[in-house]
Parts: C-alpha cells; structure tokens; sequence
C-alpha cells in the first residue's frame, strides 16, 4: 500500500505520460489547480509549461533531464512493481477528487491498465478525461443533466447489476459483465441518475459534461464498493 503523500482539501490534477492536450490539462488546472505528476507525466507537465508540485512512481518513465530539473523535495519514488504509476499515484492521493488527464490515448495496453485502477476501490473518487470523453466509476449513484441524445456508454469491467432513470435503454434488471452483456452507446434522454449494485461498472461520458460532472461526483462521494 502506498503512503498517502499528498492530502489537499480541494481537487487535484493528476497528470500522465500518455497523450494529453494543453487545452485539457489547463482545462483541468481550472477546477484543480494542484497538479500531480505520475512518474513520466511530469515530463509532459513540463514540456506544456506547468511543473507538477508532486512527482510520484518508480521512475521507470520519467527523463533524466526532468529529474535533474525538479527539486529532490517533490519526487517521491515508490519503486515497487506490482502496481502501475497511475495506480501508486491514486493511493498517495487524498483529495476529494482526482482529475486526471495523460491516461488515455496513445497505447492501448496503457488505457485498459488506466481503466484498470479506475474500476479499483480507492479513497478519492477520480475522472479521467480524454480528449472525448471522461470516465468514471460508479460507485454511488451518479446524477447529472445531459443533452437529449448525448451518448452514455456503461462498460462493465466485471459482473455487476444496477439501475438507470433518464437513459434509453434502461439497465434494471440486466446483468451485466464484459464476457456477455455490455452498455455501450446508450444515449440520454436528459437527467440521468445511474446506480451500481457493486464494483465495476465504469461509465463514459461526453468530455463537455465535465464542469457538471464535477460537482456530481463530490457531491455522491461515498466510500468506494468493496469486493467481496
């Protein structure tokens, strides 16, 4: 278990290795001004002109020349290798959220492991943010007014029941589980609330719901679902 290193009050940004648009991280330093690097994404934090005030990981990742630059006070190196850099990141974060951009995009094998931590039980709740869509973990209920037609895809990441209000295609009564039945472009109809029975069930949102999206998952913070 990693040691908690950063406790702020307010939102933390979390930046990655993989492809992110300056837009996107400035987009959310405006919610989450404290920016958080995890391991190789303080190179991008510094190649789009911010420097992270936390860089956490083993480092596998992060440049010579970006270590050499930043200050030994700030570079926290966790250099156990069970866990991914986003992970490590996430457990040494207590925030009341996690924005996190520089997780997908770019390889594949490094989103699915992204989606991985995400579907974890952690402290902080955390969005990741693309450059389309943000994604989430339902781990209390999520209620948040949509446009008519915004597309809301639920991808199980293991098996898991729920219900929905203000979706298409509702979700009460499926069993859902990513060797059978998926949720994936389903469209909103309006408000929408969805409800997850137990861990695992991530949803993805349109990108421009973020400022919405926000205050919808502080304000349905609950401990995160456990397995059993």
């Amino acid at each position: 278990m990693t040691e908690v290193i950063v406790h702020e009050t307010t939102p933390v940004t979390l930046i990655g290795g993989g492809e992110v648009a300056k837009s996107d991280l400035a987009d959310a330093l405006s919610y989450a001004p404290f920016l958080v690097a995890a391991d190789g994404g303080a190179d991008q934090a510094l190649r789009l002109g911010y420097e992270p005030r936390a860089v956490i990981g083993d480092f596998n990742s992060l440049s010579a020349a970006t270590r050499s630059s930043l200050s030994d006070s700030i570079l926290h190196h966790v250099p156990e290798q069970e866990t991914t850099d986003f992970d490590k990141a996430v457990r040494a974060v207590t925030a009341p959220l996690i924005l996190a951009v520089g997780f997908l995009g770019a390889r594949v094998d490094h989103q699915l492991a992204a989606l991985h931590v995400l579907a974890q039980p952690h402290d902080t709740p955390c969005i990741l943010i693309g450059a389309h869509e943000v994604v989430v973990h339902v781990t209390a209920p999520l209620e948040l007014e949509l446009t008519p037609g915004d597309v809301v895809s639920l991808f199980p990441l293991a098996p898991v029941t729920g219900r929905s209000s203000g979706l298409e295609w509702p979700i009460e009564g499926l069993d859902l589980s990513p060797m059978s039945r998926i949720g994936t472009s389903n469209r909103a109809t309006g408000a929408i609330r969805i409800e997850a029975d137990g861990p695992g069930l991530l949803a993805l949102l349109p990108r421009d719901c973020l400022p919405a999206l926000i205050p919808a998952m502080r304000a349905g913070r609950s401990p995160s679902l456990q397995r059993d």
